[in-house]
């Protein structure tokens, strides 16, 4: 089919789907059951690594093939963002939700009961495509859940356990994988799996039906999933050498088709349309800062410091802590204030927190780098629920769900981009400066969200700060 054939979507149009459900009124349990998944996502995200050598050696294959234990997951989670969320705009969310948290469940079962490699590889990755549906739906879940002047409080529950899951996971893998053995790695995910299911279940109206995947959708699916797998598997690998950091030119045909072709431009057309490619980039900026800091003060106190890994863990977790003491609060004061100056006073109380930690140097107590961290902790709690509210609120009628696989690609690219430039910085500033050239690229791309979020959108952005209301739901 052509761009221009009858029937292919041009960039804004809205594809033939149910209508969305009317408003559940102030739904507090499902605003819940989308911040458990929204942990449980994210927790998986970061939970096995503590696990691979365990695995390799239970399974008797190589460290390279245990890996895939994690990018099994990874990879898909992220390729299949994007045409998930266009599939999810024209099924049903009740069934979609309950399917992707049932597979969800059910992967994690047979990865722990794996009894070969192949096994757990299949199981991840089945668990990946299940991740992806449920990364598009938490915050559709959360905003639709409540009332519009509810709204950031709403989405300050996804948007603070999200990223709370990610930086526990080593934490609460470390404990299990010493007390029961790496199978129940898997397996912790299953207690907030089925409580979300029977919510879901009882609690949420139902509102269409799941339809399956057309040939164009399969397509698009293809190059997106092989541009981002290329760029994700470069950005891992510039971590440890930043050589391989140009094999990331490679993944730019692909997904230079599938913008330019039938599944992108609509995707490009909303997002120019609705005035949010400057508060994606603020995401994107804030995640690389956030994974940044993260890598370079927990490699600094454990290889430079000679800091215990116990000491290292309860200092770095002062960031998380400090998130989500603040999460809530950001929700208040959004839907008090509005969205926006909420999330730029965060970005910027973060970008200060990790200016603050740019003169890191040898003599520096982890007290005097735990303070900072709950600093910047303090302002990316205070920023995550207004700046998704923020974009959520402006998403058109029945495109919900593509603009919330847009902002969680942009989170997850964040976080794959910063420990790479920040190994690219280290590496030519040298032993001494290093540390240095790392946290001062965490600070800058903080920094650089402060504008992106400042500046007023144009268009029906604009419109949707003071309640961070969508357009209304078209009634069934």
């Amino acid at each position: 089919m052509t761009d221009d054939a009858p029937g292919a979507d041009q960039p804004g149009d809205v594809p033939e789907r149910p209508a969305d459900p009317p408003e559940v009124r102030d739904g507090w349990l499902l605003v819940a059951v989308a911040g458990a998944l929204a942990f449980v996502a994210m927790l998986d995200m970061s939970i096995v690594n503590v696990a691979l050598a365990d695995i390799s050696q239970g399974l008797g294959v190589s460290a390279a093939t245990a890996q895939w234990a994690v990018l099994g997951y990874q990879l898909p989670v992220v390729a299949l963002l994007l045409p998930v969320g266009r599939w999810l705009d024209a099924v049903g969310t009740r069934p979609a939700l309950l399917a992707a948290t049932g597979g969800f469940a059910l992967c994690s079962v047979l990865a722990a009961a794996s009894p070969w490699a192949a096994w757990l590889i299949a199981a991840r990755i089945g668990q990946g495509m299940c991740g992806a549906v449920l990364f598009v739906l938490m915050p559709v879940l959360a905003i639709r859940s409540v009332r519009p002047g509810l709204r950031g409080r709403a989405m300050s529950v996804p948007a603070t356990l999200g990223p709370l899951g990610a930086v526990t996971g080593p934490a609460v893998g470390g404990l299990l994988l010493d007390q029961l053995g790496w199978r129940w790695i898997f397996l912790v995910k299953i207690p907030f799996c089925l409580p979300a299911l029977a919510v879901v279940w009882r609690a949420m109206p139902g509102d269409g039906r799941l339809r399956g995947a057309d040939r164009r959708f399969l397509a698009d699916t293809a190059l997106m999933a092989t541009g981002v797998t290329v760029l994700l598997l470069s950005l891992t690998l510039a971590s440890d050498t930043p050589a391989w950091l140009p094999l990331a030119l490679v993944a730019a045909p692909p997904l230079w088709w599938w913008l330019r072709g039938p599944g992108g431009r609509p995707v490009a057309g909303v997002l120019r349309a609705a005035g949010l490619l400057r508060a994606h980039g603020a995401v994107l900026a804030l995640a690389v800062g956030f994974a940044a800091m993260h890598y370079v003060v927990a490699l600094h106190l454990r290889r430079d410091e000679d800091v215990s890994a116990t000491t290292t863990g309860l200092t770095v977790l002062a960031f998380p802590l400090g998130m989500g003491l603040a999460g809530p609060l950001g929700g208040r004061l959004a839907d008090r204030y509005g969205a926006r100056p909420v999330a730029v006073a965060g970005a910027a109380l973060t970008a200060v927190g990790l200016l603050l930690l740019v003169p890191l140097g040898d003599g520096w107590s982890p007290p005097d780098v735990a303070w900072r961290l709950a600093l910047a902790g303090l302002g990316m709690g205070l920023n995550g629920g207004p700046a998704q509210a923020l974009v959520m609120g402006a998403a058109p009628p029945g495109r919900a769900a593509t603009v919330g696989s847009t902002v969680q690609l942009a989170r997850s690219l964040g976080f794959t981009l910063g420990p790479a430039l920040a190994t690219a910085a280290w590496g030519p500033a040298g032993p001494d400066d290093g540390v240095r050239a790392g946290l001062a690229v965490a600070a800058l791309a903080a920094c650089s969200a402060v504008p992106l979020l400042a500046r007023p959108a144009r268009g029906p952005a604009s419109r949707t700060e003071k309640t961070t209301d969508a357009a209304p739901a078209a009634p069934r």
